[in-house]
């Protein structure tokens, strides 16, 4: 399934609302998320893939593929290079220690994000659960 792809996020959401671990470990979580991909024509994404997901104590209530960063006002943005989201999603790289190496970039309350890394690991594990293609 190829990354960044409303199938993917689908699939994705379906996979972590069925994962006991995430709910366990964002049981107090409360805050919608923009995963942003940066532009990366080589790869094939001439513009920002943006992934809403509304993640509310340990489930994710909704969630779409939109077309641009400023179609929703969210608490959060996680955002990166294609490379980046490979390497995390592949498990290469932790997705906090990507915020402070300067890999991915962070917009919201870094605080509340930090005292959740719990809940930041699985949801890269649930990631990692499903088949994707970069």
């Amino acid at each position: 399934m190829q990354f960044g792809t409303l199938e993917w996020i689908d699939q994705f959401v379906k996979t972590l609302n069925e994962n006991e671990a995430y709910a366990e470990a964002a049981e107090t979580w409360e805050g919608d998320f923009l995963f942003i991909v940066w532009p990366n024509k080589e790869a094939g994404f001439d513009e920002e893939v943006v992934m809403w997901m509304d993640l509310w104590h340990g489930k994710c209530r909704d969630h779409a593929l939109l077309s641009n960063r400023g179609v929703k006002e969210t608490a959060f943005i996680y955002e990166g290079e294609l490379a980046n989201w490979q390497e995390i999603i592949e498990g290469r790289l932790d997705p906090i220690k990507a915020l402070l190496t300067r890999k991915m970039k962070l917009t919201g309350d870094r605080a509340k994000v930090m005292r959740a890394t719990r809940a930041a690991k699985e949801l890269v594990r649930t990631a990692q659960m499903i088949k994707t293609e970069f």
